[in-house]
C-alpha cells in the first residue's frame, strides 16, 4: 500500500557488487525496470479519498457554515464518523480498526479539513494523539481494553499536555501526581485541549511530586474515575465548529495499571505522541490549502472585471500558481512523513517539517484566496474567510512553527539525533493489520 515503490532491479544489487568490474554501466542501466520512486496513490488510497470525501460533502459541508457561525460542535457527527470507520482508520483490525496505513490516515485528514478544520481535529486528537499513542506505548492489557472502544467510537479520546502556562515548553507543566498504594492521584489544569466535553478518555501528563529527573508520567484517565471537570473556551478566532476547552483534575485517582509506559518514559511518550499530532495537522493543512485553491478557481472563473474573467488577469494567475506549488510541495512532504511512519521508524524530523511547511502553506493559500475574492473574501458570504481563520491556528498548536524551525535547524546542525525508543512507532504490515487473530501487536 506504500505510495513510494522500491527500485526494481533485474540484476540484484549483490550481483552488481560482485561483478562490477565485468559489467558495462550501460548494461547496468538496461537492467533497471524503474529509476526513482513512484508518486501514484494505490487503489486503496484512492478508495479512501473517495469514501471520506463523499462522507464529508454529504454529512458536513451542508451544515458547517451554520455550526461555525453558532460556535457549535455537532456531537452526532462523531457517531457518523465511527460508523464510516474513520475514527479507527489506521488501527489494526484486531482492535476494531480499519487496518489501513498512515498514508490513508493522512488522506482522511486532508479530506475532512477540505470541508472544515474542526472535523479534522477530531481525527488528530482521537486517532492520532490518543489511540495511536496507546497503540505505540500501551501494554497488551491497555491496548485490548481501550483500542477497540476508541476505534469503534464507543468512547472518544483526547490528549492533555498543554497547560495555561506551558505550551511550547511541555517540560514546564505544573500538573502533579503522587503514588498512593495501587493508585496514582493527579491534580492540575490543562488548557487548549480539543473535544474536552465530548471525550471519555484522556491521555494526561503530570510530574511526580518530589521527583526532578525524568519525573514526567503519562496516564490513561477515564472521566468515570471522578475528579475530572471540563469546559469550553469561548470566542475563538477559528475552529468554531469544534470544541476547544480546559480540563480540571482534582484528586483524580487512577489505577496503577493505567500508567502508560514505564514511569520514567513520560516525557518520551509526550514527545513521540506529538509526531502523531503534527503528522495529522500537516495532512489536514493540505486539505485546507486545497479548499482555498478550489474556491479561488471557481471565483476567478465567475467574477469579471475590465470586461473579462479575473482568472485571465496575470496577477490572479500568479496567485493561483503559487497556491498550486505550495499544495504540491506540502502534500509530498506529508506523504514522505507517512512513508517513514509506515516503515516503523522515528519520524520526528519528517513530521515536524511537513507540519511546518504545510500549515504555513495553508495560511498563504487562504490569504491569497481572500485577496482573489476581494471584499467578498472579507465576509462570510464565501467560505475563504473561514478557511483563513481555521488554518491560522495550525501554525500554533502541536508545537508552534517557530518550534518546528528550531527542530529542523538542530537536526541539520547535528544537535538532534534519533535514538531508538523502547516502543518504536508501529510498522505498518498489511497482512498483520488485516488479521483479526494476529499476536504481533
Amino acid at each position: 500500500m506504500d505510495i513510494f515503490y522500491p527500485l526494481c532491479l533485474k540484476t540484484s544489487w549483490s550481483m552488481y557488487h560482485k561483478h562490477i568490474g565485468e559489467i558495462n554501466m550501460g548494461t547496468i542501466y538496461d537492467g533497471l525496470e524503474e529509476i526513482g520512486p513512484h508518486f501514484e496513490l494505490s487503489e486503496t488510497h484512492k478508495m479512501v479519498r473517495q469514501s471520506v470525501r463523499e462522507f464529508a460533502e454529504k454529512e458536513i459541508a451542508p451544515y458547517v457554515k451554520e455550526w461555525d457561525q453558532a460556535h457549535e460542535f455537532h456531537k452526532p457527527i462523531l457517531k457518523k464518523m465511527a460508523e464510516q470507520g474513520i475514527l479507527g482508520i489506521s488501527l489494526p483490525v484486531k482492535y476494531g480498526g480499519g487496518g489501513l496505513d498512515y498514508i490513508s490516515l493522512a488522506i482522511a485528514c486532508e479530506e475532512l479539513e477540505r470541508i472544515d478544520t474542526s472535523m479534522r481535529v477530531i481525527l488528530s486528537v482521537h486517532n492520532g494523539l490518543c489511540s495511536s499513542t496507546i497503540f505505540q506505548w500501551g501494554n497488551k492489557e491497555q491496548k485490548e481494553k481501550y483500542l477497540p472502544k476508541l476505534a469503534t467510537g464507543e468512547v472518544i479520546g483526547t490528549f492533555g499536555l498543554t497547560e495555561p502556562a506551558a505550551g511550547s515548553d511541555p517540560a514546564g507543566i505544573k500538573s502533579r501526581c503522587r503514588k498512593e498504594g495501587d493508585e496514582w492521584v493527579i491534580n492540575g489544569e490543562k488548557m487548549w485541549i480539543s473535544y474536552t466535553n465530548s471525550s471519555d478518555v484522556f491521555l494526561i501528563f503530570a510530574y511526580e511530586e518530589d521527583v526532578k529527573h525524568k519525573g514526567m508520567r503519562a496516564f490513561i484517565v477515564e472521566r468515570a474515575f471522578g475528579g475530572v471537570t471540563t469546559g469550553n473556551i469561548e470566542h475563538k478566532m477559528g475552529v468554531r465548529a469544534g470544541e476547544t476547552g480546559w480540563i480540571h483534575l482534582d484528586e483524580v485517582r487512577v489505577p496503577s495499571e493505567n500508567l502508560l509506559g514505564e514511569p520514567e518514559e513520560g516525557f518520551k511518550i509526550a514527545m513521540s505522541s506529538l509526531d502523531w499530532g503534527r503528522y495529522t495537522v500537516g495532512a489536514g493543512a493540505v486539505g485546507g490549502a486545497k479548499a482555498s485553491l478550489e474556491a479561488s478557481v471557481a471565483y476567478a472563473n465567475e467574477r469579471e472585471t475590465f470586461g473579462k474573467k479575473i482568472g485571465q488577469h496575470q496577477f490572479i494567475q500568479g496567485m493561483i500558481a503559487d497556491m498550486v506549488a505550495d499544495i504540491e510541495a506540502a502534500e509530498l512532504l506529508v506523504w514522505k512523513a507517512g512513508w517513514v511512519k509506515n516503515q516503523g521508524k522515528i519520524n520526528t524530523r519528517e513530521t515536524s517539517l511537513s507540519k511546518w511547511y504545510a500549515t504555513n502553506a495553508a495560511v498563504r493559500c487562504a490569504d491569497r484566496a481572500i485577496q482573489i475574492h476581494g471584499a467578498y473574501g472579507f465576509c462570510d458570504d464565501y467560505p475563504v474567510a473561514r478557511y483563513y481563520r481555521n488554518v491560522r491556528g495550525a501554525t500554533i498548536y502541536e508545537g508552534s512553527n517557530e518550534i518546528q524551525k528550531i527542530i529542523q535547524a538542530r537536526y541539520a546542525l547535528g544537535y538532534f539525533k534519533d535514538k531508538p525508543l523502547r516502543c518504536m512507532p508501529p510498522k505498518y504490515d498489511p497482512e498483520e493489520w488485516m488479521n483479526p487473530d494476529t499476536d504481533k501487536y
